[in-house]
């Protein structure tokens, strides 16, 4: 039988591992974004990717009438339309259910970890130091060791317990607050509310999905809550944080510093960094470090994530083919 077709957008950079697995299973359409969809290309394929930062709606599926599958190496799908691709017997392959495999990735985890680092031992400051030909520990020397810092984890989700796990080797206590998973015998201690958690907390990352409720999660109640001289990680995504509140807390001193991989509007195709308030607020203070959401960006993770949903597009079509064959035998 031929193979099915799909329309892949190179915006999406897949790895040389996981273009050639797309390549040899499927009749590659290639274009650049979303924008570039026209009427003639969505009405002659079987299967489609979903960026994130482009909507695929409804309206997109109407407009494609052979559409069998929807493709995207994402955790979340808030960009597609669950309920409309159900309705029209379109199945969506993202990571979103991918427990046991997502369990092998551990990028984002480790990211986390990272800016934890370079906020508490200063070390985007010492490296500036250097640069600007100065050699003084003395200037740049961390407020405490991890060991007698306290961690407060916001959603003990895959990640929540990856980075729990990586403080408990650094000697860490960790806390966690998240209402629907109850208190692990061998792990964190659980805080019945936010505030409970984050007044114990030296340390803060959160690691909750960006949904309704979790909406400015971290507003500017919550960070009165944070202890003086408090670090805040965010990993996850941009929606769940007041922006304008963690603008406030920093500059005020209420939190000593903050790193965030996320940013709220990145994913506008006209996205400009040096027009935000944070990043603004970055180039003339040394309190917050900003990532261009790179947590789950190493290569290999890239590779085995892209690969990952082209693999169970690949099964399920050929489940489809093998139905077809028997039914005309």
């Amino acid at each position: 039988m031929p193979r099915p077709r799909i329309l892949y957008y190179s915006l999406l950079e897949y790895q040389p591992a996981a273009r050639a697995l797309l390549e040899d299973n499927f009749e590659v359409i290639e274009r650049q974004n979303p924008d570039q969809d026209d009427d003639q290309t969505l009405g002659n394929i079987e299967a489609c990717f979903a960026p994130l930062g482009f909507t695929f709606d409804a309206a997109k599926m109407d407009r494609c009438p052979d559409l069998k599958a929807i493709l995207t190496n994402t955790t979340g799908v808030p960009h597609v339309d669950m309920a409309a691709a159900a309705q029209r017997g379109i199945e969506v392959f993202s990571l979103k259910d991918e427990q046991a495999f997502l369990d092998t990735i551990t990028p984002t985890a480790e990211h986390t970890f990272g800016l934890m680092l370079a906020l508490t031992r200063n070390l985007p400051q010492g490296f500036d130091a250097v640069k600007a030909g100065t050699w003084n520990r003395f200037d740049h020397g961390g407020r405490a060791m991890l060991s007698r810092l306290s961690l407060g984890i916001i959603g003990l989700g895959r990640l929540g317990r990856k980075v729990a796990r990586y403080a408990d080797v650094f000697g860490m206590t960790v806390n966690y607050y998240d209402p629907y998973v109850e208190a692990p015998t061998d792990g964190p201690a659980r805080c019945a509310t936010l505030a409970e958690l984050v007044a114990a907390s030296d340390v803060i990352t959160l690691h909750a999905p960006a949904n309704d409720e979790t909406a400015d999660l971290i507003n500017a109640d919550v960070m009165a809550q944070f202890r003086p001289h408090a670090v805040f990680v965010n990993t996850a995504r941009a929606e769940l944080v007041d922006e304008t509140a963690l603008l406030a807390a920093l500059d005020d001193g209420r939190l000593a510093g903050a790193a965030v991989d996320v940013l709220k509007g990145e994913y506008a195709p006209a996205f400009d960094p040096l027009s935000h308030p944070l990043v603004q607020y970055a180039r003339s203070h040394d309190n917050l470090i900003i990532t261009p959401h790179i947590g789950g960006s190493t290569q290999d993770a890239w590779s085995e994530t892209q690969a990952r949903v082209v693999e169970l597009a690949i099964d399920y079509f050929s489940q489809r083919a093998d139905v077809m064959q028997g039914g005309g035998q």
